[in-house]
């Protein structure tokens, strides 16, 4: 009994190493993965011709004429976090030290601190994207259950048709279809902003009954064509598990109907879904750039085409930091609790690194 004891306390100690060893080896992926993508990010647009460094001289210029080139050239690195005239090693290691620290320059189209103008869009991106994510999943797991529960029944098949159709209609489309009819002809929703010019902010029933009526296009036109993937998706996952044989020995067992369906069949439909939806909270920051220029929708998406039209580089940047690191982590966070979600795959184990 002793060696037993001894066995299962040695197993303990071995698997909690597994599991620490792959959860660092994964945040190091991670970070590596920011650190390339942004380094690239960096070279890639001051290599762009007149790129920011010509662009914030050439613009301090014709707005400074009385300021001296090294006064213009102090203003344009307080702009950028770079002395435009170093080499670019240098600007690249000023950048990311800065960067690292919070600071991602000024936005030379707002003439604010980056930091802060992303942080004034992120709730809207942040509300816009969540909202749109969850009625998704939601709308899509009830009707894809329905539909395998139905197979090759009425509804099956209209929804099918129905989600084969919208999955290959642009949402940025639908938005503008949707803007035309509900805006323009009928005048019921608003065709533009994030609330009434005339609603105070804040937490007060006007204010958020103003925001949840401007979102109502946006969030419309992405979840029509956002549920249909997850519901065919888990129409698949469920028909297959209903073959299963712990399914037979469930109803063999005389187990309700109900429990089967949500305890086993809906719960194992989901979990090879599980990844996919974790990288769709992760990119709730990049998937709305369109969306939210067509309806004038201030979030993250917008300041981003705001600032790759401009040429704000500043902006560019500490955009596209955010997106990446919110894609990255979101992917480590499936990585790691998908053990947890499936408890048939440990974390660390041979299932796990197989991909």
């Amino acid at each position: 009994m002793g060696g037993d004891i001894g066995l299962a306390s040695s197993s303990g100690v071995w698997v909690q190493y597994m599991n620490t060893r792959y959860l660092v080896k994964r945040a190091l992926y991670a970070l590596a993965t920011i650190y390339v993508a942004v380094s690239l990010t960096f070279f890639l647009i001051r290599l762009l011709p007149g790129g920011p460094k010509t662009y914030i001289k050439n613009k301090l210029m014709k707005s400074q004429t009385s300021m001296s080139v090294e006064e213009i050239n102090n203003l344009a690195a307080a702009y950028t976090n770079v002395y435009p005239d170093q080499p670019l090693h240098m600007q690249y290691l000023s950048y990311m030290t800065s960067a690292v620290q919070g600071d991602f320059g000024t936005s030379v189209w707002f003439g604010e601190p980056v930091s802060q103008v992303i942080w004034r869009a992120m709730p809207w991106t942040l509300f816009l994207s969540t909202t749109t994510l969850f009625l998704g999943l939601m709308i899509g797991i009830v009707v894809g259950g329905l539909m395998a529960y139905n197979e090759g029944g009425r509804f099956d098949i209209g929804m099918t048709t129905y989600t084969l159709i919208s999955g290959s209609i642009p949402y940025y489309m639908l938005a503008i279809l949707l803007i035309y009819v509900f805006g323009f002809i009928w005048g019921i929703f608003p065709t533009s902003g994030a609330y009434a010019s005339g609603v105070e902010p804040g937490f007060n029933l006007p204010f958020m009954m103003s925001v949840a009526y401007h979102a109502t296009l946006p969030i419309t036109s992405m979840v029509l064509v956002a549920f249909g993937g997850t519901a065919l998706g888990l129409r698949s996952n469920a028909i297959s598990e209903l073959g299963a044989d712990y399914i037979r020995a469930a109803r063999i067992r005389a187990l309700p109907q109900h429990r089967i369906a949500l305890r086993y069949v809906a719960r194992n439909a989901i979990l090879p879904m599980y990844t996919g939806i974790m990288m769709g909270i992760a990119s709730v920051f990049g998937g709305s750039i369109i969306l939210e220029q067509i309806f004038g929708y201030q979030g993250v998406g917008y300041i981003m085409f705001k600032a790759t039209m401009s040429r704000d580089y500043p902006l560019m940047m500490g955009s596209f930091i955010l997106v990446t690191v919110a894609t990255v982590v979101g992917i480590f966070i499936a990585d790691v609790t998908y053990g947890m979600v499936d408890p048939r795959i440990e974390a660390g184990g041979e299932g796990r690194e197989s991909y």
